[in-house]
């Protein structure tokens, strides 16, 4: 039985997407002899950790004052354009009612990650959190997931690890731990599927059925 639940944050929990892509455009926007970008072009890319993202975009190695504009952006209009996804409050109360383990693994640094949990109230849920910036290797390597399960004591075998991009599957995979990806990501329910989850959910409320905690609806 399922006893540990391990959330991306950005694009799976919290509907960060259009501040993502609008904050990567802004900043597009005022690079000198850079090729426009596009929405659909972006949206492939993310998932990864920003600097990662940035040299993509760039085709720069030093993108320093690239994330920095970013962040300055993405900081600004954070209140006016995030919330979270259906269902999310209630199903992670209800995981925590039921004794469930939780964490966050993300790509997201610690400063913004809480900043989020705590607007919505969700860190008082969550028993660790790992960030980019907790890890030497960050997703789609194994670290993020194994640092998060050997912080809890958790059974790879009774761990989720749900997120909405393919780096998520795979350092679940790579971890030992059961990937699920979700039908909302911005990258597409069957792109996910071609990196082989072990579960999809279409609606948060999957989760209670993946657990154990509801029997499947109907």
């Amino acid at each position: 039985m399922i006893n540990t639940v391990l959330f991306d944050l950005d694009g799976t929990i919290i509907d960060t997407n259009e501040l993502i892509i609008s904050s990567f455009l802004h900043v597009m926007g005022e690079w000198e002899h850079s090729a426009p970008w596009t929405r659909e072009e972006i949206i492939p890319h993310m998932g990864g950790t920003l600097e990662q993202q940035m040299r993509t975009f760039s085709g720069q190695e030093d993108v320093s004052k690239y994330v920095k504009g970013y962040r300055a952006y993405n900081d600004i209009h954070h209140e006016a354009m995030v919330q979270p996804f259906p269902y999310v409050l209630e199903v992670i109360e209800a995981l925590h009612q039921a004794g469930i383990v939780m964490g966050v693994v993300t790509t997201k640094i610690r400063p913004s990650t809480l900043k989020v949990l705590e607007r919505f109230d969700l860190l008082k849920y969550m028993q660790t959190i790992v960030t980019v910036t907790d890890v030497t290797h960050p997703k789609p390597h194994a670290e993020p997931v194994l640092k998060a399960m050997n912080e809890l004591g958790a059974d790879p075998t009774k761990t989720l690890m749900i997120g909405d991009s393919p780096v998520d599957i795979q350092s679940a995979q790579n971890a030992g731990a059961l990937s699920v990806g979700v039908a909302w990501s911005l990258k597409g329910e069957e792109k996910l599927k071609e990196y082989n989850p072990d579960h999809i959910v279409h609606d948060m409320r999957d989760l209670l059925v993946l657990t154990g905690i509801e029997a499947r609806r109907t």
